[in-house]
């Protein structure tokens, strides 16, 4: 994996940090291929239960540095890595759309902790988390219009399934940059708090103690079913609950609620 990016897991918890701080964790080429082998090596990982995606040093991303900018528009790469606009077959995204929509991807929540700034790609990274907690101070800009651009690493996406579409439209033609107390209020964010890393790592031990199984399935449902049809949501409900009720994790998450001890899950396959 790139040194760009670095995982530890600890408790079924995956501590996922970029990590060029003396760059505020600009994406290059190397840190795109860094986020995208973190998400597959977490996602293949039955261990995991959780992940918190972070930034190391001042900021959580300052979005796209000058030279990833110029390899993008011109579709070269560099160090033999993918280029940035290159697809495979095995996922809708693009590679650089990869870096963000890959953790939206990922069965097991995802929890970015943001401060600092999150602009332009940096945002849209945090934006394919399941659960944002940010500083209260800090700034989060869909910049891409500042150079004649528009979100293309997911954002269209995540914007649409978290904002009114008047708000992503002004963000979007503006570049404003609101802290972390006004993204919250328009739905960018979940909720502030002082110390986002630490408190995104107690939220992410919670769910790590409940049932992987349901946790897992919990997403899968609203992933599925937040776009669709009331009826296919409701058959999706019924599809995803029986395929719970009865398992090894479903018994033990009863017992252990009746004996009123700590629950032992099983990780997933």
């Amino acid at each position: 994996m790139s040194e760009r990016v670095t995982v530890r897991i600890d408790g079924g918890v995956a501590d996922v940090r970029m990590n060029r701080p003396d760059k505020m964790n600009a994406l290059d080429q190397a840190m795109f291929a860094g986020l995208v082998a973190a998400a597959q090596e977490i996602g293949a990982n039955g261990k995991v239960r959780a992940v918190v995606l972070s930034g190391e040093g001042r900021a959580f991303c300052a979005g796209l540095d000058f030279m990833s900018f110029m390899a993008m528009g011109s579709g070269e790469r560099s160090g033999g890595g993918p280029g940035l606009l290159s697809r495979s077959d095995a996922s809708p995204a693009n590679f650089a759309q990869s870096a963000a929509y890959a953790w939206t991807a990922l069965p097991q929540p995802v929890i970015a902790a943001v401060h600092g700034v999150a602009y332009g790609g940096g945002l849209q990274i945090a934006l394919g988390a399941d659960i944002r907690i940010v500083a209260p101070d800090a700034k989060l800009s869909v910049m891409e219009i500042k150079w004649g651009l528009i979100p293309d690493m997911s954002g269209s996406q995540t914007l649409r399934h978290l904002v009114r579409l008047d708000v992503a439209k002004e963000l979007t033609f503006t570049g404003r940059v609101v802290s972390g107390t006004e993204a919250v209020a328009l739905g960018l964010a979940t909720r502030t708090a002082e110390n986002p890393f630490a408190s995104a790592l107690d939220l992410a031990g919670e769910i790590a103690s409940k049932s992987p199984d349901a946790i897992r399935a919990g997403k899968k449902l609203f992933a599925d079913s937040w776009l669709g049809s009331r009826r296919d949501g409701f058959a999706l409900e019924e599809s995803l609950q029986r395929s719970l009720i009865g398992s090894p994790n479903q018994m033990e998450a009863v017992k252990a609620n009746l004996e009123k001890r700590t629950a032992e899950f099983r990780d997933p396959e």
